[in-house]
């Protein structure tokens, strides 16, 4: 997300360095580009205006002319500029233990309704019981749809095979009374335009359940739609955030930016992936950062905290003291590395692993199925004692795991770098050089 505009401002910034001190014209010539990067981006016409008067008033003046480091400050300006564009003051969704809370997911069809339902549940799951509903009576197989995301997550599904969705909702709420399930989530239905009917029949289930929460679902592909239809159904339901689905996908991002301002909603969460654990709470800050190429390293330590097993880190620990790291160790890792995410998305959070070393470095799950693939090939032992494996030996891994022997034998002198680093690091040695990790 956000690559297009990321290189472009980062270009941006970097030729101002280039000119030294900043004067009132370079200045203007700069925020010339960046509206028009925003604009390319696109992000609502309106809000670029506005967003590029508000940072040439501050620009201009001392806060930037006077600076040792001007084109710093005015990066300072820019990124706070961003987060009161895209800033939420109201308060965080949070689930009530010892009460039946209830949101509403609304949207058109195709924006993603149905999977951000699932993604909820399994976001809220730990420290609740969720029930799914289905309340899409119209689309084919959206109900199975439901059931089997629900079943993934062991989730249960509320469905009843009738045509009014206001006596379904009210069924599942004392389905829900009866069997503890104090978290209810309502997939509505959707159609591919909004419709009177569709409208309609939304408002009568909001006035029947009374949610806590309306959220409604838009898809960041199609960019400033997304953005004219929250702003019709907001009017119609008073929404009270908003999901933003397919942000992996969109390299522009222009919805993000503008959704806040355009409906005056906040972002409550966004859609990172296709993996029911790829939904982020949406934070303003963050985002800003990851849009300047700063990284969001908060995220990605949150992530680690989540995906991450302890017993498995503490039992690492130890044997890292020792000098010792096998294959088994490095495949725990790798897996471990997986359940946070996608890796490209997880390297963009890092500061200093953005679009311009991203474009050099790609690491796609293909390369990651690959590794595991040739570490699943070798035996027990092989895995203990890596230095055994020979020349046949690494014929049989290749053919075994449908890789090549050039692939096997860059795995294999890569992790023996690694074991050296290892022994380095318990030696209070450490040296990350290039080349010691199998992307590099």
């Amino acid at each position: 997300m956000f690559e297009e505009l990321t290189g472009k401002l980062e270009l941006i910034f970097k030729k101002l360095r280039g000119q030294g001190r900043l004067n009132e014209k370079n200045i203007k010539d700069g925020l010339r580009e960046v509206r028009r990067a925003l604009l390319e981006a696109d992000v609502n016409y309106l809000i670029t205006k506005n967003f590029i008067k508000e940072i040439e008033k501050r620009a201009i003046g001392e806060e930037v002319m006077r600076s040792l480091t001007p084109t710093h400050q005015l990066i300072k300006i820019v990124n706070e500029q961003l987060i009161q564009l895209m800033k939420d003051e109201s308060p965080d969704i949070r689930i009530e233990p010892n009460k039946i809370n209830s949101i509403m997911i609304v949207g058109l069809q195709g924006s993603g309704k149905t999977t951000a339902c699932a993604k909820l549940a399994k976001f809220f799951k730990q420290n609740n019981s969720p029930l799914l509903v289905a309340c899409d009576i119209y689309r084919p197989a959206a109900i199975k749809q439901l059931e089997t995301l629900g079943n993934s997550l062991q989730v249960p599904v509320f469905s009843e095979h009738i045509k009014n969705v206001v006596k379904i909702a009210k069924n599942a709420l004392k389905y829900a009374d009866k069997n503890d399930n104090n978290l209810v989530i309502f997939d509505t239905a959707g159609r591919l335009h909004i419709d009177d009917r569709m409208m309609k029949e939304l408002e009568n289930l909001k006035d029947a359940i009374h949610p806590d929460w309306i959220l409604f679902t838009a898809d960041a592909m199609t960019g400033q739609d997304a953005v004219n239809v929250a702003k019709e159904f907001n009017s119609r339901l008073d929404f009270d955030g908003i999901i933003l689905t397919k942000l992996d996908g969109d390299a522009r991002g222009g919805a993000a930016l503008s959704m806040n301002a355009v409906t005056e909603k906040p972002i409550k969460f966004v859609s990172i992936g296709e993996k029911l654990n790829d939904l982020e709470r949406f934070y303003a800050d963050r985002m800003a950062s990851r849009i300047l190429g700063m990284g969001d390293i908060l995220t990605f330590i949150e992530k680690a905290e989540n995906g991450l097993d302890r017993e498995a880190a503490e039992k690492l620990e130890k044997k890292l003291r020792k000098s010792k790291f096998t294959f088994n160790d490095f495949l725990t890792q790798l897996k471990q590395m997986r359940n946070m995410g996608p890796l490209d998305n997880l390297l963009k959070m890092i500061p200093g692993m953005q679009s311009k070393a991203l474009r050099n470095v790609q690491v796609d799950d293909k390369d990651v199925k690959h590794i595991e693939a040739i570490v699943l090939s070798m035996t027990e032992e092989e895995r203990e004692n890596p230095e055994i494996l020979n020349g046949v030996r690494r014929k049989r891994i290749a053919y075994g795991s449908g890789t090549s022997i050039q692939q096997v034998n860059r795995l294999i002198k890569q992790f023996n770098q690694m074991q050296k680093m290892v022994r380095q690091f318990s030696k209070g040695k450490f040296k990350l050089g290039r080349g010691a990790l199998p992307f590099s």
